[in-house]
């Protein structure tokens, strides 16, 4: 007995339609579940780099609390410096009293001019050698040097065209010979704190000699006694 065969029913267009639609859903499915493993895998790493980028960052910190931290080493103070230091001490302690003398006892109006720059610069240069010298432990003088009371005593002595000349060839002689010290420790110190006070003091009596040779009052044999003293031996 030959089995019976069943019957192929045929493919209508709209059979054809629904098996299309239904293929096509099944790839759509399978393309989202690759993508989703693909940006999993992919959001993984960056959360690696993020970690290892504040594991880094946290390093680089910790190395510059550590170089923060680190105790500065202390700078050396030479015996060039701390005489520096007392020099500019000792001029303020003789060229003040002079910028005040020159508001009673000059006849000229640019040489009283001179002497408030004088009062003015040698101030605040005083203010700062005395901060200066307490950090660095340098001992500075209460007084003027011998020779710079008696050119004091001099100029109190003195009045009118005398005062107005003395005092112009007096101070520009002083001026010139500090404005070369100020120069060599400036270029050897290895101290911050005498590099700033260099400074300072180097434009303070560089205005200084100014004002003075604009009194018109400065003789050449002045400005000969300080070549002869800031000459190299």
């Amino acid at each position: 007995m030959r089995p019976t065969r069943r019957a192929v029913r045929p493919i209508t267009p709209l059979r054809a339609a629904v098996l299309i639609s239904v293929v096509c859903a099944a790839i759509a499915v399978l393309a989202l579940a690759v993508r989703a493993g693909t940006d999993q895998a992919s959001a993984g790493q960056p959360a690696v780099a993020a970690q290892h980028g504040s594991a880094h960052l946290a390093g680089s910190d910790s190395a510059g609390s550590a170089a923060r931290d680190r105790p500065a080493e202390p700078q050396p103070v030479t015996e060039v410096d701390s005489v520096f230091l007392v020099k500019v001490r000792q001029a303020g302690l003789w060229e003040i009293p002079a910028g005040r003398l020159a508001q009673t006892h000059a006849a000229s109006e640019a040489v009283k001019r001179a002497g408030l720059h004088l009062l003015d610069g040698h101030s605040k240069l005083d203010q700062l050698v005395r901060e200066d010298a307490a950090i660095l432990g340098v001992t500075l003088p209460d007084e003027a040097t011998e020779e710079q009371q008696g050119f004091v005593r001099r100029l109190e002595n003195a009045r009118g065209a005398e005062f107005d000349r003395l005092f112009a060839n007096l101070l520009r002689a002083s001026h010139g010979k500090i404005f070369a010290t100020i120069a060599e420790v400036r270029a050897a110190t290895q101290n911050d704190l005498i590099r700033r006070h260099a400074r300072q003091a180097n434009q303070t009596v560089m205005d200084h000699m100014e004002v003075l040779e604009d009194t018109g009052l400065v003789d050449r044999e002045t400005f000969r006694e300080v070549e002869e003293a800031v000459r190299p031996s």
